[in-house]
């Protein structure tokens, strides 16, 4: 089976080399474009490191679309095209292997179609995610579905944690979908249109830390955009990026959004229902701290202890 692998950030490594390492003939890999910046001046993707590390051919189109592109990619003759965590894809491409195109997905489908399944599922307060393997079609995330795992969520995960722990349980349904496929052993089946829940584009405004709600909730934003882009709050006039935060028990007499320190040790924040214990910060301008750290070298008079 000749296979078109296409993928961009660190989590669609982990799957093309699990193919690689199962024999799998990976014929060329397809990736974005380099961006500027970086210590060469330019900012190459993970996939592309690592298709470079294993000497595979790759291939890296401005436009989908662009007829040489197309006319390459078809030169490959590859039977299946395997995307992870990619972009969308035209028609002209995902049709065009015999075996269509399998895409893995962050989340069990329908739950959670989108671009950040990972973010939204911890948002949510969800205490299970999981991953998905299905053929693409026109719609996204509608496909036919191959296989899933279900992955409990910690109380405490961020949303970095979580995506790590996918990334390698996501490389395993890979594997076992490509084998099922190779075999002709695979039964794909629709997606329950009663079911479907959506995780839209993560902005800048998502992450803005609204403290009347209750502290769950708080918690909740703070993991699942954690470590990026990070929830964020305002103090003194500048953005404060909170980053792990702990939940305390609820008591009355606080007031929501107002701060509460004694200057070296604690850092905390009045909710709907209590107060959040702020752990991990990142101020404005400054890298990410232990609370205490930034304590330490924050000239301010505390009285709300």
């Amino acid at each position: 089976m000749r296979i078109v692998y296409m993928g961009t950030p660190e989590f669609a490594v982990p799957s093309l080399e699990i193919l690689l390492i199962a024999g799998y003939e990976i014929a060329a890999v397809v990736t974005s474009a380099d961006k500027p910046g970086g210590r060469l001046g330019i900012q190459e993707s993970a996939v592309k490191k690592f298709a470079l590390s294993r000497g595979l051919p790759i291939l890296q189109p401005e436009k989908l679309r662009n007829p040489a592109f197309l006319e390459t990619l078809q030169g490959f003759q590859a039977d299946l095209f395997i995307v992870v965590a990619f972009r969308m894809l035209p028609e002209a491409v995902w049709n065009m292997p015999p075996m269509g195109t399998m895409n893995l997905h962050g989340s069990l489908l329908p739950r959670y179609r989108g671009a950040a399944p990972i973010n939204w599922a911890i948002i949510n307060g969800e205490k299970e995610t999981g991953v998905t393997t299905f053929l693409l079609k026109h719609e996204i995330d509608t496909g036919d579905l191959l296989f899933q795992q279900s992955i409990p969520i910690g109380p405490d995960e961020t949303a970095g944690e979580l995506h790590d722990r996918m990334m390698h349980v996501g490389a395993q349904l890979v594997l076992q979908s490509v084998q099922a496929l190779e075999r002709g052993n695979a039964r794909p089946f629709p997606q329950a249109d009663t079911e479907v829940s959506h995780a839209p584009k993560i902005f800048h405004e998502t992450g803005k830390l609204d403290f009347s709600k209750n502290t769950e909730s708080v918690h909740n934003l703070v993991r699942g955009l954690s470590p990026y882009p990070g929830a964020w709050t305002m103090l003194d006039g500048k953005t404060l990026k909170v980053l792990r935060t702990r939940r305390l028990p609820a008591e009355s007499g606080t007031q929501p959004g107002a701060f509460y320190s004694d200057g070296k040790h604690y850092l905390q924040v009045g909710t709907g229902d209590g107060r959040i214990d702020l752990l991990e910060i990142k101020p404005e301008g400054k890298k990410q701290m232990q609370v205490k750290d930034f304590l330490n070298g924050y000239k301010k008079e505390w009285y709300n202890i």
